[in-house]
């Protein structure tokens, strides 16, 4: 099972408070049966600091690869679309996921397979965003798809123009984005009203991932959860 999104490191976001709570969490993840897991804190104000998250997901991982080995442990980041526009589009290279997912696409000649890989990019829309704020939404977009990486879109069940309106999210699938819930959509999520919105997307076949989001322990049984009762509502990974 992969997480693709989890406020696991310690100290540097709204998540993990301590190196304690980081590694409750990780044994939570493992119970849970992840075999994957990005490590994704946040690039938004008032929590990004580049090189203090680098340095903590070093040291988590060292730890982490002894506690829990059967665990692979990677970095990338929640980037909040404002806050890239802030910084500029520059810094994709630094938060796009590490590691690159394999991928096996058929080529062109006698359907061989070929070896490729996915960059993938992990991005935070505005929450109050309305409907007429996408087509500039969907501009950045094109552009991080420009500079080769797959865009997953974190959450889309707390967006309220996409509450609102499906057709949206229907729109960002539609323009090759994936689409990322949070496990805790069953107990209403962060921002409350969110359990009904992503059961609809999912059973309409919109998501691709479903993933922890976790900041604390719990979040990680919600998660379990989740993924047993959803995840065969899920679009297939190439």
């Amino acid at each position: 099972m992969r997480d693709i999104h989890t406020h696991i490191l310690p100290g540097v976001d709204d998540g993990a408070k301590d190196e304690a709570e980081s590694f409750a969490m990780l044994d939570a993840a493992a119970n849970a049966g992840v075999t994957e897991m990005v490590c994704t804190p946040h690039c938004r104000e008032p929590y990004f600091n580049y090189d203090a998250m680098v340095a903590a997901y070093r040291a988590f991982r060292a730890a982490a690869q002894k506690r829990h080995p059967q665990i692979a442990i990677s970095l990338g980041f929640e980037v909040n679309l404002l806050t890239l526009r802030k910084i500029g589009f520059q810094w994709a290279e630094k938060l796009g996921f590490e590691k690159p997912r394999p991928a096996r696409r058929l080529g062109p000649a006698r359907g061989l397979e070929l070896d490729d890989s996915v960059h993938e990019f992990l991005l935070e829309l505005p929450v109050d965003a309305e409907s007429n704020d996408y087509p500039r939404i969907e501009r950045a977009i094109f552009a991080l798809q420009g500079m080769g990486y797959e865009v997953i879109i974190a959450h889309p069940e707390r967006y309220l123009a996409i509450r609102e309106d499906m057709g949206l999210a229907r729109q960002l699938v539609d323009m090759g984005c994936r689409l990322q819930a949070s496990g805790d959509f069953l107990t209403g999520g962060r921002l409350k009203g969110s359990r009904r919105p992503a059961k609809k997307m999912l059973k309409a076949g919109l998501y691709s991932y479903i993933a922890s989001d976790a900041h604390t322990v719990k979040h990680y049984r919600v998660f379990a959860k989740a993924w047993r009762k959803y995840s065969k509502y899920l679009r297939a990974e190439l």
